[in-house]
């Protein structure tokens, strides 16, 4: 008989671990709280596409992508514009939400896996401190093991016992809150950098975008603090007064969200149970994107189900999953999470210093959702190095800001290496806590 398995939530990499374990021959079932047909966000995502084959999946169709286009970057006083400059080859492409689902969710059908809609999660199912299904609104279900893709908030892995010793809630300043929207066009004027994004706007700590398409501009304002519409609203008109093109007509999306934005979740697995996505906080810590990463996951977490063929589906067993997404892909955004450190401590003169004096240049911004590690973000030539050191002299308290960010990224980096490469419950909690203890005082 096949194992049963239960994907909680339709996330990204949860439909894509689906179709893997399905494929395989295994029972699996996506349960998801909305109804069919409406999933997804009403706007679009960018990913890199290479990560639908690590997740067994051939590419869309041509009329549902396009590529993504160079971002340009702009300080607070907006004096010194930086623009990405990306080879053709590593451009990432850009979809509707709502067919990013439709193209994950008929490559899940077709490999044999089974979708229940309208079902609302409740929390895990126990057995001790084994996860042996779900609670849900329509009552218990049974499975060997459940793969949590329910989101940042999900209600499984915030319920999930203290002896697994899974992180329930992300902490202050590791999500952004965002309102995404899309206006009308205000003016035939043809905008100077099609996607513009702004950091710390307005005087806040966060980043907004403003993204000229064919006949509406898509907007975007992200903070690390809550806030509402009206406040959305008056950041959009402050953003009017030199983007003339942000008409007042919202034409779709217009809501709120949260987005993880910080070091991928320090235990991901326990018995009967393993998180992807958003779940796991598998995000981009500085951008948020996040799709890309999960479906990368999906890969090896299917990878690790099947090469179980006792199907213990235990924490030992599973273990092995998380070792090989923080080798491949963990590790590297856990260094990167650092970086907000800086971004939060960083004042706006400091940061048009940066733009203006060549401390920053536009290759540090040439990355995307598939950069996962430092290296691949900063690609910083020798002579650039002692250049943008001298230009630090100038400002004592900067260069002080980022030594300290220096010293934080290293001490992460041997934090990733001491992960125990095999499960050991008092090896995994120790390793565990120090992970918690470090990035609770990383923003000071």
């Amino acid at each position: 008989m096949s194992k049963k398995i239960i994907v909680a939530g339709a996330g990204h990499g949860g439909i894509a671990a689906a179709a893997l374990l399905a494929k395989a021959g295994m029972d699996v079932t996506v349960y998801e709280r909305a109804r069919e047909g409406t999933l997804g966000y009403d706007w679009t995502d960018i990913f890199a596409p290479g990560a639908l084959k690590a997740a067994g999946m051939g590419m869309p169709p041509r009329e549902m992508y396009e590529y993504k286009t160079n971002m340009t970057f702009y300080s607070p006083n907006r004096k010194t514009p930086l623009t990405q400059i990306i080879p053709p080859a590593e451009r990432e492409i850009k979809m509707e939400r709502r067919d990013i689902y439709r193209h994950l969710i008929g490559h899940a059908q077709r490999c044999g896996a089974r979708f229940v809609y309208g079902c609302d999660i409740l929390g895990p199912l126990l057995a001790g401190n084994r996860v042996i299904g779900i609670k849900s609104a329509q009552g218990d279900i049974h499975a060997d093991l459940v793969i949590d893709a329910a989101g940042v908030r999900t209600p499984l892995r915030t319920r999930l016992p203290a002896v697994c010793g899974i992180e329930k809630e992300p902490r202050r300043y590791e999500v952004l809150y965002v309102y995404r929207a899309f206006y009308d066009r205000a003016c035939a004027e043809e905008p100077d950098a099609k996607y513009k994004i702004f950091l710390l706007p307005e005087g806040t700590r966060g980043i907004a975008w403003i993204a000229a398409e064919e006949g509406f501009t898509d907007l975007l304002v992200g903070r690390f603090e809550p806030f509402g519409l009206d406040e959305a609203e008056r950041m959009a008109e402050a953003l009017r007064v030199k983007n003339p093109r942000l008409g007042r007509k919202v034409l779709r999306g217009g809501r709120l969200t949260e987005i993880p934005v910080r070091q991928p979740l320090g235990v991901m697995v326990c018995d009967g149970y393993a998180a992807v996505g958003d779940s796991a906080f598998m995000t981009m810590p500085i951008i948020g994107s996040g799709i890309a990463n999960s479906l990368r996951a999906a890969g090896m977490l299917a990878k690790t189900v099947l090469a179980d063929k006792g199907g213990a589906y235990s924490a030992h067993t599973l273990w092995p999953y998380q070792v090989k997404y923080y080798k491949e892909i963990g590790a590297g955004l856990s260094e990167i999470a650092c970086i907000k450190s800086l971004l939060m401590s960083i004042t706006p003169a400091e940061l048009d210093y940066c733009f203006e004096k060549g401390v920053l240049t536009a290759q540090d911004f040439a990355f995307g959702s598939g950069n996962t590690s430092l290296a691949s973000m900063l690609k910083i030539k020798p002579g650039d190095a002692v250049n943008r050191a001298q230009a630090l002299i100038g400002q004592p308290q900067l260069l002080k800001k980022a030594a300290r960010t220096g010293a934080k990224i290293g001490k992460a980096a041997l934090l990733m290496k001491a992960m125990p490469k095999t499960y050991g419950p008092c090896d995994v909690a120790k390793w565990s806590a120090r992970v918690r203890k470090f990035y609770a005082g990383l923003i000071e």
